[in-house]
């Protein structure tokens, strides 16, 4: 199957009334959020997309999506590459008021006034959430070692009385 450029928004019901299926992508320059949170996106996100109804009508989508990125490694401060993917599974949100009765299965999706969720910002959200929050490399491959992460010597806590051993002599006294 050809990959195909994903559309940037689309009405969850109608597509799941269909059953659409999607195996597309979304072009790096379009991830702009996604840039601003790694050093650079490297490659297009591939996205696969199925619209289906629940047991209970409910539509829903439920999607997976891979992308490769560019970090600085919090010890070495060197940028590597990182190949990462996440999977979701959301439900339109048509009326607001029925945020508390949503489905836990599901994450809601808010609907702009034509009842359509935008792909783009759904998806760019789920890829920067799954960013590591201290990325770094693997240690072998970080030129930082684990003698080079210490920075000076800790001083050794003086030895402090225990601050109950008082009670424990006044135990000792009542049972006399």
């Amino acid at each position: 199957m050809q990959k195909v450029k994903l559309p940037l928004t689309v009405d969850p019901v109608r597509a799941a009334q269909k059953k659409l299926d999607y195996d597309g992508i979304i072009k790096a320059e379009l991830l702009e959020r996604l840039a601003e949170s790694a050093s650079s996106v490297l490659s297009d996100a591939n996205v696969i997309l199925s619209f289906d109804f629940d047991q209970r009508h409910i539509a829903f989508m439920r999607g997976h999506a891979d992308v490769d990125v560019m970090l600085t490694c919090q010890r070495c401060q060197e940028e590597f590459q990182h190949h990462y993917s996440v999977d979701f599974c959301y439900s339109p949100l048509l009326r607001p008021e029925e945020a508390d009765e949503f489905p836990e299965a599901y994450e809601p999706a808010e609907v702009d006034e034509n009842g359509e969720i935008n792909l783009l910002q759904l998806i760019e959200d789920e890829l920067i959430l799954e960013l590591p929050q201290v990325p770094m490399h693997d240690e072998a491959d970080c030129s930082v070692t684990a003698s080079g992460m210490s920075f000076g010597e800790i001083p050794v806590a003086d030895e402090r009385p225990n601050p109950f051993a008082v009670l424990k002599n006044l135990s000792k006294s009542n049972k006399e």
